[in-house]
């Protein structure tokens, strides 16, 4: 075989396992009430200590609405209760990604907070310190904003036991 036809080969095998990619206007309002249901069971499992079935039904939100940024951030959550930082890290970076496409669209503040927040999860704080200040500058009169730019917002949580259990 030739270099060409086997690296085409190879290419469509890679493309062979990949997902293509679910677009918001592809999820039915059927699945997004089916995801809602879902995340809402697991958060009473997680309650409950069911962290092996909380985990699988935020999985299971995710699958049908990949879109929902708040969906990986509870799976993210709940393995790194369970031990799995790497699972945690794949899910936080992707409610990572997800939270900044939201504030790209629509510039709501919150979903700039969501990222620092995240971003102090992976214990990537200078980012998270950078961000804010970004965004203190675009939203000057949003007090949330404003008081989470400030250095002690981050000292704050990393010394929160709760945020520790979650973080990385």
């Amino acid at each position: 075989m030739n270099r060409l036809a086997v690296f085409l080969l190879g290419f469509a095998l890679l493309l062979a396992g990949c997902k293509p990619a679910v677009k918001s206007k592809d999820i039915t309002p059927l699945q997004r009430k089916q995801a809602a249901s879902f995340d809402s069971e697991a958060d009473f499992a997680a309650t409950m200590k069911d962290l092996p079935r909380a985990e699988g039904l935020y999985k299971q939100a995710t699958e049908l609405c990949p879109d929902m940024p708040l969906y990986w951030e509870n799976l993210g959550m709940t393995q790194r209760k369970m031990g799995n930082p790497k699972g945690a890290r794949a899910a936080y970076g992707e409610a990572l990604t997800l939270y900044g496409e939201h504030y790209r669209r629509e510039k709501n503040p919150e979903d700039v907070l969501q990222q620092a927040w995240l971003l102090a999860l992976l214990g990537r704080d200078d980012e998270a310190a950078k961000l804010l200040q970004k965004a203190r500058a675009s939203h000057p009169n949003d007090t949330r904003v404003r008081q989470a730019a400030e250095p002690k917002w981050l000292e704050t949580l990393h010394s929160n036991p709760a945020f520790k259990a979650i973080a990385l």
